[in-house]
C-alpha cells in the first residue's frame, strides 16, 4: 500500500505512548520499580491494548506503565532515543514525535526543563545514528489541569528552538479547549504552529474550538467532524489537517467498528488527511500496518494511500525547503 518513492511519515506518534515493554522492564528492574508484572510476556500484557477498550480514559491508563518507570533522566533520554530506533526499524523517513512534560515527570517529580533538554538529546542522537529526520511536538495534559499545563509550557518554552509546535491531550471531555486559550497564545508568540487532539472524546463543537480559539493548523484524530458538513468544508478550505488513527480510535471505542471510521468521507470532503499511528507500543502497531488496515478495512485504494502518504509531507511541520528535501530524497 505503501509507495516507496514518496516518504513515510507519522505525523501523530506520542513518544511517551511509544516506551517500548523491553525498556519498560529494563527500567523496572534496574530501579526496582513494582509494575505489576514479573516477565517480559508480562509487560506485553499489561501494556498492550488486547482488542478494544471501554473509552479514551481507559486507554490512556495503558500508557501509565511505561511512564511510571521513567526513574531518572537519563531513562526519558533513553525512551526518546529508543523512539528514534523504532522510527528507522518502521521504515520512516521524518516522524514528528510529541510528549508530554508533566506525565514523563510526574511519577518521580522530576524536573520538567531538564527532561525536555533529556527528551531533546536522546531524540537528536537517535536521529544522528538512524538518518531519520525528526521534530519534537510539546503535549500540553490537560487532565491535570490548566496550571500544570502552564508549568508545562513554561518548561517546554525554555528549549523554544528546538520545539517546533504545541499540542493539547488527555481529557478533552472534562477539560475543554477555553481554559486553554492563554497557553496557546504564548506558543503562537513563540512562533510554533499547532495541533490539537480534538473530535476524538467530544463533538465536533471541540473540533471548532480549537481551531477558533487555540489557532489549530492541525487536529489529532477529529472524528466527530464527520458529522458537521460545514465543519468539514472550513477545514478543508483552510488546509486544516486530519491526523488520523483508525486502530487508536477502534481501542479507544471512538469508532464502534473500524468500518465506520470517517477516515474516507474525510478525503470524499476534500481534507487533507494523514495516516498516523498514535501510540504504536500501546496498539501494537505499525504505519505499514495502519496502511494496510485503510486499504482492506477501510476499503481506500492504493492511489487514494498515495496521495494520503503526500499528504504527510504537504501537513508536515517543515519548510517548504525542508519538505522539497525529503521529496526529492525519497525520489533518489
Amino acid at each position: 500500500m505503501i509507495d516507496p518513492t514518496l516518504p513515510l511519515v507519522d505525523l501523530h506518534r506520542h513518544l511517551d505512548g511509544n516506551i517500548l515493554a523491553p525498556r519498560i522492564w529494563s527500567l523496572a528492574q534496574q530501579h526496582g520499580i513494582d509494575i505489576g508484572a514479573t516477565s517480559l510476556e508480562e509487560v506485553y500484557a499489561i501494556t498492550q491494548i488486547q482488542d478494544k477498550t471501554s473509552d479514551l480514559l481507559a486507554f490512556l491508563a495503558k500508557l501509565d506503565v511505561g511512564v511510571s518507570v521513567l526513574a531518572d533522566l537519563d531513562a526519558c533520554r533513553q525512551v526518546a532515543y529508543d523512539n528514534m530506533l523504532d522510527a528507522r526499524d518502521s521504515q520512516l523517513d521524518y516522524v514528528e514525535l510529541r510528549f508530554s512534560p508533566y506525565y514523563m515527570a510526574k511519577a518521580f517529580d522530576l524536573p520538567m526543563a531538564a527532561l525536555v533538554e533529556a527528551v531533546i538529546d536522546g531524540v537528536n542522537t537517535g536521529s544522528r545514528e538512524t538518518g531519520v529526520k525528526a521534530n519534537l511536538i510539546g503535549i500540553l495534559s490537560r487532565t491535570f489541569g490548566a496550571a500544570t499545563c502552564m508549568a508545562e509550557l513554561d518548561a517546554l518554552l525554555v528549549h523554544r528552538e528546538h520545539i517546533c509546535a504545541l499540542d493539547l491531550a488527555g481529557d478533552e471531555l472534562g477539560y475543554p479547549a477555553p481554559q486553554f486559550v492563554e497557553h496557546f497564545s504564548k506558543a503562537r508568540d513563540a512562533g510554533w504552529q499547532v495541533t490539537v487532539h480534538a473530535g476524538e472524546a467530544d463533538g465536533p463543537q471541540s473540533v471548532w474550538n480549537a481551531i477558533e480559539l487555540l489557532g489549530a493548523q492541525r487536529i489529532g484524530h477529529g472524528v466527530a467532524a464527520a458529522s458537521d458538513p460545514a465543519l468539514m468544508a472550513y477545514m478543508a478550505k483552510n488546509d486544516i489537517a486530519i491526523e488520523s488513527c483508525p486502530t487508536s480510535n477502534y481501542q479507544t471505542a471512538t469508532v464502534s467498528d473500524l468500518t465506520n471510521h470517517p477516515m474516507a468521507k474525510f478525503i470524499e470532503n476534500g481534507l487533507c488527511v494523514t495516516l498516523n499511528t498514535d501510540d504504536p507500543a500501546v496498539s501494537n502497531i505499525t504505519l505499514a500496518g495502519e496502511y494496510q488496515v485503510a486499504h482492506e478495512v477501510l476499503g481506500l485504494s492504493r492511489e487514494t494511500l498515495h496521495r494520503v502518504q503526500r499528504n504527510g509531507v504537504t501537513a508536515a511541520f517543515l519548510s517548504a525547503a525542508e519538505k522539497q528535501a525529503l521529496l526529492m530524497a525519497k525520489a533518489r
